[in-house]
């Protein structure tokens, strides 16, 4: 990389972070931003896109095309920090604390192609022409969301299919759109019905949590210094264990590409992931792992993940996004019909308690991201009282490695290019009702528990 590429890419990041500057700030002064809880980095991304050259044209195409490059590097960041400085539990122990949530989640997941598949074969492929492989981006924008659908990029255009790109982010935006706006729905309903076992009436959500911006009595760390910075910063040691995972999936990804050629489309980051667990597991092995601070990894994720989201959004190309406007529109509304009917319907009737709790982190998680999920929660079980939030930590143990960016999102596009969409349809459906079999061995089905009679203050 040339001296003029790097003061180019300096140049690039530095208008980026203008940009999350400007959009919290106008967070903090707008009603309307607030109330729909939008986060500041889609607001930035939004405002980019409208100053670059496919609207007013004051953001030259130079600094879009640097801004469209940083998702697909960053995402590996974002998933190798996923597991650093946590304690892997054991297998017995994830199952007892979350059984229920697993076998739920993986319906989720699973679903969305279930619903997507069916949908694409039937549907828009005869009416629209779309090919096979556009079934994914509901998964990979819902479940997954912006990280994952950068990180997917690359897949797609080796695929040949380099619209996918552009489609899988905006299912991604308007996924957590749609987590926002019908999970604030499903909490006030569910409120007034008292099925919430904790309020009877929606909460009030905290000032700072709407503005974004916090009170002096509310600010807390963000992070805790666990070598001397005598020796080295602290922020990058951490980022050390962060390369050093990105490394070992690198390592991983360069030997899967020599083993067959479809998979030379398969992308880093869920490898990176995998490179974080193996390297915690070495830590807690050589008994170093009380060195890794959990907070420290949570905000290189955030950073990296602020800076994907936006440049994301800002290096939108809208005329793929206008061209597949039909099916594009009648795949989002399948998708979020699914997880409504999902969190109404078969939630109440398998979780053994909290079922609401239970099912509104699951579909602000399922539809947004793992945030929104938690907000969601937060309102209707402020002080995480009940076992959703925990159950819920135990499940994405399990979750992440496979879906909402993990090795089955990965594949997905594979399977439907080299199986053909009918035999992916198969398999992909047949581990859907693996989980709804498994549930019912369980016994974790059982009839609507009505409306509480009380609420347990």
């Amino acid at each position: 990389m040339t001296a003029e590429q790097l003061n180019n890419l300096m140049l690039a990041v530095s208008l980026l972070a203008l940009l999350l500057l400007f959009a919290t700030f106008l967070r903090a002064r707008i009603r309307l931003l607030q109330r729909i809880l939008l986060p500041s980095s889609l607001i930035a991304g939004f405002i980019g896109l409208i100053l670059g050259p496919q609207a007013l044209g004051l953001i030259p195409a130079g600094i879009i095309e640097i801004w469209g490059g940083l998702p697909g590097r960053l995402i590996s960041v974002v998933f190798a920090c996923m597991f650093l400085g946590h304690a892997i539990p054991s297998p017995g122990t994830v199952w007892r604390e979350a059984g229920p949530q697993i076998c739920y989640g993986f319906l989720a997941g699973f679903g969305q192609y279930f619903v997507a598949i069916l949908l694409t074969m039937t549907l828009l492929t005869p009416l629209f022409g779309v090919p096979p492989i556009f079934a994914t981006i509901l998964e990979i924008g819902f479940s997954g969301g912006h990280g994952t659908a950068s990180g997917m990029c690359e897949v797609f255009g080796a695929l040949g299919f380099p619209d996918g790109c552009d489609l899988g982010l905006m299912s991604a935006t308007v996924g957590i759109t749609v987590s926002v706006v019908f999970g604030m729905l499903l909490v006030n309903i569910a409120a007034r019905r008292r099925y919430a076992l904790l309020i009877n009436s929606p909460g009030s959500i905290p000032r700072d949590v709407l503005s974004g911006i916090l009170e002096i009595g509310n600010r807390r760390s963000i992070g805790t210094s666990t070598v001397s910075t005598n020796a080295i910063e602290p922020l990058a040691f951490h980022l050390g264990f962060v390369g050093v995972s990105i490394l070992i999936g690198w390592l991983a990804y360069s030997v899967m590409r020599g083993l067959h050629p479809i998979l030379k489309s398969f992308p880093l980051f869920p490898l990176a992931m995998l490179g974080g667990i193996a390297v915690q597991a070495a830590s807690s092995r050589l008994k170093v792992d009380r060195l890794l601070d959990r907070q420290s990894f949570e905000r290189i994720q955030g950073l990296s993940l602020d800076i994907l989201v936006a440049s994301a959004i800002a290096s939108l190309n809208l005329r793929v996004v206008l061209d597949y406007a039909a099916p594009f529109s009648i795949l989002m509304i399948a998708g979020l019909v699914w997880m409504l009917a999902l969190t109404w319907f078969l939630a109440p009737r398998m979780f053994p308690d909290a079922w609401f709790e239970r099912g509104v982190v699951e579909f602000g998680m399922q539809t947004g991201v793992t945030a929104v999920g938690l907000l969601l929660l937060r309102i209707v079980d402020p002080e995480y009282r009940t076992a959703a939030a925990p159950s819920f930590g135990f499940k994405q143990i399990v979750y992440e490695p496979l879906l909402g960016g993990g090795l089955i999102t990965s594949i997905s596009p594979m399977l439907l290019i080299g199986m053909g969409p009918v035999w992916a349809f198969l398999v992909l459906t047949g581990i859907m009702l693996l989980f709804l079999g498994v549930a019912a061995a369980a016994g974790f089905f059982h009839r609507h528990p009505g409306p509480y009679q009380s609420i347990h203050q």
